[in-house]
């Protein structure tokens, strides 16, 4: 084993060591992300919540080891846990996460090298909690997940490709998700809606269906909680939310089309302009109201070390559930209109008065979750402007 100048951090209860880098990339000799602390703040809370759901020991795998902070923490901060599997091709990182986990005084931590894709295989219904957070994309383990995943499991996912996701490069994202993207003002929820469609779709040849407890796009990484339930009848009804967003980038307008294979409008009933279309994606929900509210209150018997920036996100995530599809961005639609765009807060108030849904949401601090049309929003704007 090489030496390295050795780093320690402290994350929630947790001590852990690793070799100190220079930058965070794949090329680090043993992977820890500082920046995805919050990430993992989130995650213990999401895999509590779902183990006094079930009310049974949780056992997990966390399937890119690193540094092992990920799966030693889950470990050593959350109740009702078993068996936990830490797995990483690389023996260095072994090395390491076993160092880790002798530093904690931890019991029932198994370190594993082997291929992700071939893990998951070899360990077929062992698990409760699968974390899959790869450095990139999660596309080519998700079969595998799906074919290992146990009925009322959970899946944790993070996806680090959003360039791919939200557009900005469509054929990486039609290569590794089957869905083209659309790079509009909402493309961070559309990307999300993408992954979580493709993590759906690929499940379902196993017969096995998404719930979404809880979602949410966070700088440079989508994450998604997904609770795996089982049933080809479940599974095919399931289904009945994947479908496409079409949007106007003349107007602005936007609409959803249900199913994998429905005919799609090619012209905007608004302007008369050519729709473009992104998808196949998920339209069903992807914030669970209850679930989050229990995350929310689970944060006060956590030690966290994000918990403000963290409670900050759950409570928009909590607004949002049972939101409409996208969200209308204030500043795009004023520039299209050329006027100023007014106080925030009078946009949602003239939206709820006239009877509309008006949420705030937290893929962009100018973004209003409605389901008014864009028309309505256009009138809004420009007679607040005239006041």
């Amino acid at each position: 084993m090489e030496e390295y100048k050795i780093k320690s951090i402290e994350e929630g209860l947790t001590k852990i060591e690793f070799p100190e880098f220079d930058k965070i990339s794949s090329d680090a000799p043993v992977f820890y992300n500082p920046h995805m602390e919050m990430n993992r703040d989130l995650s213990i809370l999401a895999i509590q919540v779902f183990q006094k759901e079930q009310q049974r020991e949780l056992n997990i795998c966390d399937l890119f080891g690193g540094s092992g902070i990920r799966g030693v923490r889950y470990k050593n901060e959350i109740d009702g846990v078993g068996d936990v599997c830490i797995n990483d091709i690389s023996e260095t990182a072994n090395h390491y996460e076993r160092h880790n986990i002798e530093l904690n005084n931890l019991k029932d931590v198994h370190v594993y090298q082997h291929d992700a894709s071939m893990f998951l295989r070899m360990k077929r219904g062992e698990f409760d909690v699968i974390d899959i957070d790869p450095f990139g994309t999660p596309s080519p383990f998700l079969d595998s997940a799906g074919y290992c995943a146990r009925r009322d499991s959970l899946l944790c996912v993070t996806a680090t490709d959003t360039s791919a996701l939200c557009g900005t490069y469509p054929e990486p994202c039609i290569r590794k998700y089957n869905s083209k993207p659309y790079k509009s003002e909402y493309c961070h929820e559309t990307g999300i809606r993408i992954l979580a469609g493709f993590v759906a779709l690929t499940l379902s040849k196993y017969a096995k269906f998404i719930e979404v407890k809880m979602s949410h796009s966070t700088e440079h990484y989508m994450r998604l909680y997904l609770e795996i339930k089982k049933g080809s009848k479940r599974t095919d009804e399931s289904l009945k939310n994947i479908g496409y967003i079409s949007h106007c980038k003349h107007c602005l307008h936007r609409q959803t089309s249900h199913g994998l294979a429905s005919p799609i409008d090619e012209v905007c009933p608004v302007c008369g302009e050519k729709l473009v279309h992104a998808g196949p994606l998920w339209l069903g929900d992807i914030q669970d109201e209850e679930f989050i509210q229990k995350m929310i209150n689970e944060a006060d018997n956590k030690k966290i070390n994000s918990k403000k920036d963290a409670l900050k996100l759950l409570n928009k995530c909590l607004i949002e559930a049972n939101a409409p599809v996208t969200f209308y961005d204030v500043h795009s639609i004023c520039k299209s209109l050329k006027v100023s765009a007014p106080k925030f807060d009078s946009i949602l108030d003239e939206l709820i008065n006239q009877g509309h849904i008006a949420l705030k949401t937290h893929y962009n601090p100018l973004g209003i979750k409605s389901d008014a049309t864009i028309e309505d929003i256009k009138n809004i704007l420009i007679k607040l402007n005239n006041i």
